[in-house]
């Protein structure tokens, strides 16, 4: 399948303009500025993590709906990230509060996996000097440019993702199973997975506009 038009004529991947029935500013947003630029932020790659968790079994447009709700009921009000230095503060009371807040994914385990995930993260940190070094490592420090012309095309684990979810899950970490990892690794800019049709394909081979991630509001 092509990739799609929206109002301003140029392509995107038809996943950002699916599952509504108009597209999703914020969907769409995401996938124009966000999905596939590397992300070399650690509070940005925590974050993306702890969503990415909350996600299994579930979609992914109502999960990043749900970004500010998270960061505000992990962090505090005003909170601009999911920080791991403070989530791995929370306490049992704190999971008790997070399992009244609708504003999350009220699931007990996925709640204690975002906390126990960053005093794992914590400790990667220290061992690593950054959690990106340690995560970039797996592609070598750059993005794998890959060129699918279909959605169809696009795997959703392959042996990179299997070690790194090999690894996370040896160092303690929960929910990081290898299609997470793998839907991590496409978001975070591990990969280039755009379809080679749509717009972002290009800019992201080439470091055009939004080709690093870092700086963004994540």
């Amino acid at each position: 399948m092509p990739a799609v038009t929206v109002p301003d004529a140029r392509f995107r991947c038809p996943w950002c303009l699916a599952q509504t029935t108009a597209p999703d500013p914020v969907y769409v947003a995401y996938h124009d500025e966000e999905w596939g630029a590397p992300l070399r932020d650690d509070d940005a790659l925590f974050e993306l993590l702890v969503l990415e968790g909350a996600q299994a079994g579930l979609n992914w447009r109502m999960v990043l709906h749900r970004r500010p709700g998270y960061r505000e009921a992990f962090g505090g009000p005003g909170a601009e990230v999911l920080a791991p230095v403070v989530v791995a503060r929370l306490t049992e009371a704190d999971q008790e509060r997070l399992r009244q807040d609708a504003r999350i994914i009220r699931n007990r385990q996925k709640i204690a996996a975002a906390i126990g995930n960053a005093r794992a993260f914590l400790e990667i940190q220290a061992a690593f000097g950054s959690f990106a070094v340690y995560l970039w490592r797996f592609v070598d420090g750059r993005p794998v440019q890959n060129a699918w012309d279909e959605l169809r095309h696009i795997p959703v684990r392959t042996p990179t993702s299997d070690a790194l979810a090999k690894d996370l899950a040896a160092r303690g970490m929960k929910f990081v199973g290898t299609t997470i990892m793998y839907a991590y690794m496409q978001s975070a800019g591990l990969v280039n997975d755009h379809l080679t049709a749509c717009f972002r394909h290009a800019e992201l081979a080439s470091g055009g506009p939004f080709s690093e991630a870092a700086g963004l509001d994540r």
